[in-house]
């Protein structure tokens, strides 16, 4: 059977750059699966995406499928037949649903007996019969969210359809998709290469476009702009910044991609950078240059879809476009200077935070009470944490921040510095909002500590307190990303304080507005601990490894950590298998059991392996006891591993259920106080193996 290729392509009006990689993928995606359940080999598929065309281009595939057995089971023989040998009803009924008489059916044996079976052979159907819905019920299925009609069509789509290209080889395929025709004609460049182009195979594609200027593969074309860039920002020393959002977006904005570099005025660098920046790459889609240290430098580049006669045009035209934009961000700077940042504070008054919870200066007063009070407990400076908390939400009222909302915080922070506040207190400001995201940087300052902990549990306290935690898949105030930022900064920056103390203070700030206090702080505090298992999943941790330490319930998210690194690391030991199972045991027959407080007697200690277990423990409890005093769970750990050969010789010599029930009661003390000496760590009896 001869091989083929085959490739589709749809031509749109221009497609939305945000979506183009998503829309591509998923049309690889839903196009790979539908050939595979068709049972169509093929060598090697790729996808392709530019702004005016999603494409698929499938190489060494079968002309047809290959034929196929079908087969139905029907009743089973006991079932089919009379006693007398006559067919029943069901055998019938079957055999005429497949369209052949019941002597035509076949038995096949099973565990269960005998049963009727049709098995019959269907033909494979052609290629270019099974394209033309596979390649519409792809389309049909991607992720569109808001698909548009075009004209008297009847299909939609994410833009109007301007062509549809299916080609097996030299071959058209005939076809109608999204309501076009399909055709080996398609589109270049909409300005360099306007007319149409004629296919002659469907492995000229790629070339036939390129000569048409036109770089048809997405991964290809953010190659060519990662290198253009790089060369311009080179000479002038300087690095670009490139966020992955905006790479992907520029790249699907363009075809035949010509990065320019252009220039703005030097004495717009005084404006925060941030303002600057976010207004060249969200409005105008541009990238920044920076020096060695991060500072903006009076560049930009801006990627051209077209290869100009003359670029100084295109260059002095960005220029024109983008001097605007930054005299606003210019022009806000400066209005916010006229008036102290302290001087917002009664604005804050009036803007509400959350009905029931009053305004954001009510919120931002239980910030710098509770602010305060972390910060005394971590060594920070309470008076420099108190002033940068009352200043921390002021810049929400600025023109600075209501032009750029992304800001908040980093206004405040270059106001609060340039009215001459401890540096502490500005960085501050800026750190409260600090980890914005998932593997987001923390905040260093103390002062930015203690208000980032104070803002979310805050947020945490109120919402729980007015009842209204996250549910399903809903969760409007952003919890289980707050919870996550408590937890981080806790363990990161090694702060040894605990969960209910702090959610106690958050509740009691609110004084009255909460009406169940006890049940808010419960509430709270569980949803905290519950982060834990999506937490340390995303490290790679093992669930029995969290659920070992989370039986222990351990008050600091510190303490809750080095446990777990702890575990994670004993579960690596050639004793841990072996030892969870023995403290499995040990925790079933001691649930059983209710043992009296009490030493264990030595003179009761009959068995060599109860003697030599005793003797471990007297020697390993002086070592192990000093290592949990200091949260040294790793080595303890390590050090009760030594247990393993004492434990087994002692289950399999040693009647722990002994009809002297002095000898009983003293076994069971000793397993006790092993049982014990693991729980200091975590509860290892859950660990899977």
């Amino acid at each position: 059977m001869s091989l083929h290729t085959v490739l589709f392509e749809l031509g749109c009006e221009e497609l939305p750059p945000k979506s183009l990689k998503t829309l591509r993928d998923a049309l690889l995606s839903e196009v790979t699966t539908r050939l595979q359940s068709a049972g169509l080999p093929y060598a090697k598929i790729n996808a392709y995406a530019a702004p005016r065309r999603l494409a698929i281009l499938i190489e060494g595939i079968e002309g047809h499928q290959p034929d196929r057995i079908e087969e139905r089971r029907g009743p089973s023989v006991a079932g089919a037949f009379k006693p007398d040998g006559t067919p029943t009803p069901a055998a019938i009924g079957f055999a005429k649903g497949a369209g052949i008489e019941v002597s035509d059916l076949i038995r096949i044996p099973t565990d269960k007996g005998e049963w009727l079976v049709h098995r019959k052979t269907v033909t494979g159907q052609s290629l270019d019969d099974l394209l033309p819905t596979l390649l519409q019920e792809s389309l049909n299925a991607l992720p569109i969210a808001k698909r548009m009609r075009s004209a008297a069509s009847r299909t939609e789509f994410v833009r109007p359809v301007q062509w549809v290209v299916l080609m097996k080889d030299a071959a058209i395929i005939p076809a109608t998709i999204q309501d076009f025709a399909s055709s080996n004609q398609t589109y270049g460049h909409r300005f360099h290469a306007p007319a149409a182009i004629t296919l002659q195979s469907a492995e000229d594609y790629l070339t036939a476009l390129r000569n048409a200027y036109v770089v048809a593969d997405f991964d290809e074309r953010q190659q060519l702009i990662d290198t253009q860039v790089k060369k311009l920002a080179d000479e002038v020393n300087a690095k670009a910044l490139v966020p992955a959002d905006l790479r992907d977006e520029v790249t699907g904005l363009v075809e035949w991609p010509v990065a320019l570099r252009a220039t703005f005025e030097s004495r717009f660098l005084h404006v925060p950078q941030e303002a600057l920046i976010s207004t060249m790459q969200d409005n105008q889609k541009y990238f920044c240059l920076v020096d060695s240290n991060g500072k903006l430098q009076p560049y930009f580049i801006t990627v051209s879809n077209i290869e100009s006669k003359d670029p100084t045009q295109i260059t002095l035209g960005n220029e024109k476009v983008v001097r605007p934009r930054l005299t606003d961000a210019e022009f806000f700077f400066k209005q916010d200077q006229k008036q102290p940042l302290a001087a917002r504070q009664e604005k804050l008054a009036n803007r509400i935070f959350q009905a029931q919870l009053g305004t954001l200066w009510d919120k931002t007063e239980r910030i710098a009470t509770l602010a305060a009070y972390i910060a005394g407990q971590i060594g920070g400076n309470v008076e420099h944490t108190i002033q940068a908390a009352k200043l921390s939400k002021c810049d929400l009222a600025s023109e600075m921040v209501g032009e750029f909302p992304e800001l908040q915080g980093i206004a405040g922070s270059y106001y609060a510095a340039l009215e001459g506040a401890p540096s502490d207190v500005s960085t501050a400001i800026r750190e409260q909002y600090l980890p914005k995201f998932a593997g987001d940087v923390l905040p260093q300052t103390l002062t930015g500590v203690s208000i980032a902990l104070a803002d979310r549990l805050d947020t945490l306290a109120g919402i729980f307190g007015i009842n209204q935690p996250p549910t399903g898949n809903k969760d409007p105030f952003g919890l289980r990303r707050v919870a996550i930022g408590i937890l981080r900064i806790l363990i990161e920056k090694r702060l040894t304080l605990s969960l209910t103390d702090l959610v106690e203070q958050a509740v009691t700030n609110y004084a009255t507005r909460i009406e169940n206090p006890s049940k808010t702080i419960q509430d709270a505090k569980a949803f905290l601990e519950s982060r834990y298992r999506s937490m340390y999943e995303d490290q790679g941790i093992e669930v029995d490894v969290i659920q070992a330490v989370q039986a222990l319930n351990p008050v600091s998210p510190l303490d809750f950590d080095q446990r777990i690194r702890a575990v994670q690391n004993f579960r690596a030991l050639p004793e841990a298998t072996a030892l969870a199972a023995a403290n499995k045991r040990v925790a079933n027959i001691l649930a059983k059991e209710t043992v009296s407080t009490g030493g264990i007697d030595t003179a009761l200690l009959v068995e060599p392996a109860e003697k030599a277990l005793y003797e471990t423990l007297e020697a390993l409890e002086p070592k192990v006891h000093p290592l949990l005093a200091q949260s040294e769970y790793t080595p303890a750990l390590s050090q009760l591993a030594a247990l393993r050969t004492p434990i087994d010789a002692f289950f399999e010599s040693v009647m722990v259920n002994a009809d002297d029930a002095a000898l009983r009661l003293n076994r069971l003390r000793l397993l006790t106080r092993l049982r014990a000496l693991f729980l200091s760590v975590a509860d290892v009896s859950l660990l899977q193996g």
